[in-house]
């Protein structure tokens, strides 16, 4: 049977890159979106918003086990800015709107382009990918040092200075130095305590960051394009995330009805979607993990952060939940697959009760007791 799907999200993931990249097709495929593209470095001006739903095959397997009237995936806010060009981060273009609507994200997609096409000129009139990254890093650095140089004039010309503005300085002074070597603050080795300093800030640069090269499929079916050494190295040396997406292949695949799309798929020898990657690489990128709840009304994921406590994790669900917890009765996913419900897993013994203590694992399918 089919299941309605619903979504709920309050992580943001935020698509960037020169103009003519492929940021709006990669929005149209994460979200199901159909917007406009233009083949001109002028056209969007104005972020778009939408929901992307994270894949998973656990929710696919209880929905079929249930029977679930319906299933909701965990799910991510995408947002697609306007393509970045030179001088973003000094207003031009409209750079100073990208920093408005990117400044709300949690992570950043850096969508690169490979491909050739004589038809979509790009905005630098050749394909570069490592000069294309040292532009959009220049606009994020450029634009995080001058609001960190203001700050330090302001502390430094302040009549009164406290202990808390004096340690502010002394993190913010680290990080000019690490933007003016050329380093972007994701990259700058921060202790907790000085992150935290900087929470309030939202610089761009201290985002995490994925890259995304996207190709067309003849570079798809020849795992090779020119300069791909360079940014898998320089990838690996900055610690960053790359994934290799036919973003123009996977949206005439999203097209296909199942049987088609099943034998273009294996023609291409795709094992899995490159956008199904993604999806999951942001999701465990920005430290979530998903625990799961499931019956015949609904089977659902629910997005918690790495090492949530049980009784905080059943606030997700509700607050009078979290209120009034008395245990959770915690089944791993791979033992309920294994065995094929949960009458004979509890039988193995492998249904637990845990207190309000207990670190919640990516998969436990939860029951949670409590009493209001």
């Amino acid at each position: 049977m089919k299941s309605r799907i619903k979504s709920c999200t309050n992580m943001k993931i935020g698509l960037i890159g020169l103009p003519t990249v492929g940021k709006t097709s990669l929005f149209n495929l994460l979200t199901g979106s159909d917007i406009g593209i233009t083949g001109f470095s002028q056209g969007k001006v104005e972020a778009h918003l939408g929901i992307a739903k994270i894949p998973d095959e656990r929710i696919d397997f209880l929905s079929n086990m249930y029977q679930s009237r319906k299933t909701t995936y965990a799910t991510i806010e995408v947002i697609d800015v306007p393509g970045l060009v030179k001088g973003s981060s000094t207003g031009q273009g409209v750079g100073n709107q990208f920093l408005d609507n990117i400044r709300k994200a949690d992570l950043l997609v850096h969508v690169l382009r490979v491909f050739d096409n004589d038809n979509v000129i790009h905005a630098e009139g050749s394909i570069d990918p490592m000069r294309d990254i040292e532009t959009i890093n220049l606009e994020l650095l450029f634009a995080d040092l001058g609001i960190i140089e203001n700050r330090i004039e302001r502390i430094e010309t302040s009549k009164k200075v406290t202990k808390e503005n004096l340690a502010e300085l002394e993190v913010l002074k680290k990080c000019r130095e690490g933007l003016e070597n050329g380093l972007l603050l994701h990259n700058i080795d921060l202790s907790d305590e000085e992150k935290d300093i900087l929470k309030t800030f939202s610089f761009l640069s201290e985002k995490p960051m994925i890259l995304v090269a996207n190709i067309d499929e003849n570079q798809l079916m020849e795992k090779d394009y020119s300069g791909r050494k360079s940014l898998i190295d320089f990838a690996k040396s900055v610690n960053t995330p790359l994934i290799e997406l036919s973003i123009k292949t996977e949206l005439e695949i999203s097209e296909l009805d199942l049987e088609d799309r099943e034998m273009f798929i294996e023609d291409l020898g795709i094992i899995e979607s490159g956008i199904d990657v993604l999806a999951k690489t942001a999701y465990d990128y920005l430290g979530l993990i998903s625990f799961l709840t499931a019956g015949k009304d609904e089977v659902r994921a629910w997005t918690i952060r790495k090492d949530t406590k049980a009784k905080e994790a059943a606030g997700k669900i509700h607050s009078d939940i979290e209120k009034g917890f008395i245990r959770a009765e915690v089944c791993k996913f791979v033992d309920l697959k294994e065995y094929g419900s949960m009458v004979k897993a509890k039988e193995k013994g492998l249904v637990t009760l845990e207190g309000k203590e207990y670190i919640v694992d990516d998969g436990d399918i939860i029951e949670f007791r409590f009493n209001v």
